[in-house]
C-alpha cells in the first residue's frame, strides 16, 4: 500500500534507539522468565503434588515472573513503535536477530548458562548479516 503523503524515517541514532529498545527489553524479559521459572522449579511436579491451581499459584506469586512478563511487554510496545517508523523488512530481522546475540549474552553472565562455541559463531555470523542487511 502506497501512502499518498511521504513518511519520514528516523535518523540513524533514533532507529539506532528503537532497535535497542527492542533487543534490551525482549533480552530482560526473557532473561527475568527464565530465571523466574528457574526459581519456580519443575511445574509438572508441582502439578502432581498441588494439582493444576498450585502450579498456577506458583508461577503467579512469582515477582521475577511479572517483571519479564513487563519487559516483554515493553519490547511489543517499542516493536510497534519501530515498525510504525521503519520497515518491517528491516526491524524485524535486526531485532529478533540482535535478541539471539543478547540472549546469549545474558544467559552467559545472569544465568550461568553453557554457552558454547557453535553458539558464540552463530551470533557472530548473525551480527555480520545484520550488517548486510542494512548496507
Amino acid at each position: 500500500m502506497t501512502l499518498p503523503f511521504p513518511v519520514p524515517q528516523p535518523g540513524f541514532w533514533a532507529a539506532t534507539a528503537m532497535i535497542a529498545a527492542i533487543v534490551l527489553c525482549s533480552t530482560a524479559g526473557e532473561v527475568l522468565t527464565a530465571a523466574a521459572m528457574q526459581s519456580i522449579g519443575d511445574l509438572d511436579e508441582i502439578r502432581a503434588r498441588t494439582g493444576l491451581p498450585g502450579a498456577i499459584r506458583a508461577v503467579v506469586t512469582c515477582p521475577l515472573f511479572f517483571a519479564g512478563v513487563f519487559f516483554l511487554a515493553l519490547a511489543f510496545f517499542s516493536l510497534l513503535l519501530a515498525v510504525n517508523h521503519m520497515p518491517v523488512s528491516f526491524v524485524a530481522p535486526a531485532s529478533a536477530s540482535l535478541t539471539l546475540v543478547t540472549n546469549a549474552i545474558a544467559a552467559k553472565l545472569f544465568l550461568h548458562e553453557n554457552v558454547d562455541r557453535r553458539r558464540w559463531l552463530s551470533a557472530v555470523l548473525v551480527c555480520i548479516g545484520v550488517y548486510f542487511l542494512k548496507h
